[in-house]
């Protein structure tokens, strides 16, 4: 999640992961096409080797995740001891008066200088890096306008909810931290259902799909998968980037199938029926719904664990700090210092989780396509396009990966069969056969 976005929530809104979400990615060319039985929908798929460019983006891709973990407890650990926080409260009281506007002045004078602060890594990650790998279609003024956007939206989100974890630090400096991960759940699910209609039209423009032939196709796959009464929408992705991804999103009335154009034009139309299947899985086996449960417990034990770090902090540190108690606006460098150590120290668990989920979404796609050609072939488009390498090192897969590395996803594709040998379905009763 984006920064300002970030503080905007504070501990509130602590970010659920995207179940559907595919790494960034360059063009298809950076890497030549996997040995495999041309025309022949069962042939085995060889998982590629990855391109030079994949391996060196890989690696820099590890350093930069190094120097942005490093910077995120940098930041709010200067703000903290050079007293910065506390002249920023002193300055948002001078201008605030009052305590709901001291908190909301605090809010956009903290965000906006970490922005700043933040920009120049933003810009080489964001921009610099993805253009030099081939990556990014984005002209400069349209990052600069998304960034502004996200900006926007977290200080007004900021300025609507910071207010609430300093108030209950007030009314219960003992129980706060359970008062407010308890808040964050419905928190959560009032962002799934805003965002797909408020949120992500500002980035970038949604619109009906184009080939109404596999429109009628995914429509007719999330009928069998009990999905009905959905709306596919196509994103014009293509003015950001080559990356590729599809989702199913949202609850209730906002529930919707989302491909970017990318996706549409780098598959082919059995190769996106898989990927499909694979998105409805998420929705189908209730992962969202799990997730939220699960990071809701994360973040009850994160701020459990601030709460009781910041104690001792602050009885230690105080004088160099310039407040004494969290309930100080000025502590909230504090707490992102501490939710982010502890975010750090349980990554491994909330990853593995990921993974599961989405090992659990790739059998489903396959149980109800039974396309195991289709499926190879997208992963391994999808590692093309991605940079991808296909077998990372352990590291990589603790700390940082929420997929399965793609190489053990094409050799699952190859080899779940099931329904040759009459075996059993595992989500068989989860949709209609054909």
């Amino acid at each position: 999640m984006r920064t300002a976005l970030l503080l905007g929530v504070l501990l509130l809104a602590c970010s659920v992961p995207a179940v559907a979400q595919t790494p960034p990615v360059p063009s298809p060319s950076s890497t030549s096409a996997p040995p495999a039985a041309p025309g022949d929908p069962a042939g085995r798929v060889t998982v590629p080797e990855p391109s030079a460019k994949a391996v060196s983006y890989y690696r820099s891709g590890n350093v930069l995740w190094a120097v942005t973990t490093i910077w995120g407890l940098l930041i709010p650990a200067v703000f903290l001891w050079t007293g910065l926080s506390a002249r920023i409260r002193s300055w948002a009281s001078a201008i605030g008066r009052k305590w709901f506007f001291v908190i909301a002045v605090y809010f956009v004078l903290f965000t906006l200088i970490t922005f700043v602060i933040d920009l120049p890594l933003s810009y080489y990650a964001g921009f610099v890096r993805e253009h030099a790998y081939g990556l990014s279609n984005q002209t400069f003024s349209k990052w600069a306008s998304d960034e502004l956007k996200s900006l926007m939206v977290g200080l007004i989100v900021g300025v609507l909810v910071f207010w609430v974890p300093y108030l209950l630090l007030r009314k219960s400096p003992r129980r706060w931290w359970l008062y407010t991960g308890l808040l964050a759940i419905p928190f959560i699910v009032i962002t799934l259902l805003v965002e797909p209609i408020w949120i992500d039209p500002l980035f970038n423009k949604f619109g009906p799909m184009k080939d109404q032939t596999l429109e009628a196709q995914i429509l007719a796959l999330a009928d069998r998968a009990g999905i009905g009464g959905s709306r596919v929408f196509e994103v014009a992705k293509s003015e950001d980037t080559k990356a590729v991804n599809a989702y199913v999103t949202g609850v209730g009335g906002t529930k919707r199938i989302v491909l970017w154009d990318t996706i549409i034009a780098a598959l082919e139309p059995r190769e996106l029926l898989v990927v499909m299947g694979h998105e409805m899985g998420h929705y189908v086996l209730h992962h969202i719904w799990k997730l939220i449960a699960f990071f809701s417990a994360l973040i009850l034990l994160t701020l459990y664990a601030a709460h009781r770090a910041a104690g001792w902090l602050l009885h230690r540190y105080h004088d160099r700090f310039g407040f004494s108690e969290l309930a100080d606006v000025a502590s909230l460098p504090l707490i992102l210092l501490l939710m982010n150590v502890a975010s750090f120290a349980v990554s491994p668990i909330a990853l593995s989780v990921q993974r599961h989920f989405e090992h659990e979404a790739d059998r489903f796609g396959l149980e109800i396509t039974r396309d195991n050609h289709a499926a190879a072939m997208a992963f391994v488009k999808l590692q093309q396009e991605n940079l991808g390498v296909p077998r990372p090192g352990a590291l990589y897969k603790w700390w940082r990966a929420s997929h399965p590395p793609v190489g053990e996803r094409i050799d699952f594709s190859n080899d779940y069969r099931p329904w040759e040998t009459g075996a059993p379905l595992i989500y068989g009763d989860r949709f209609s056969t054909r």
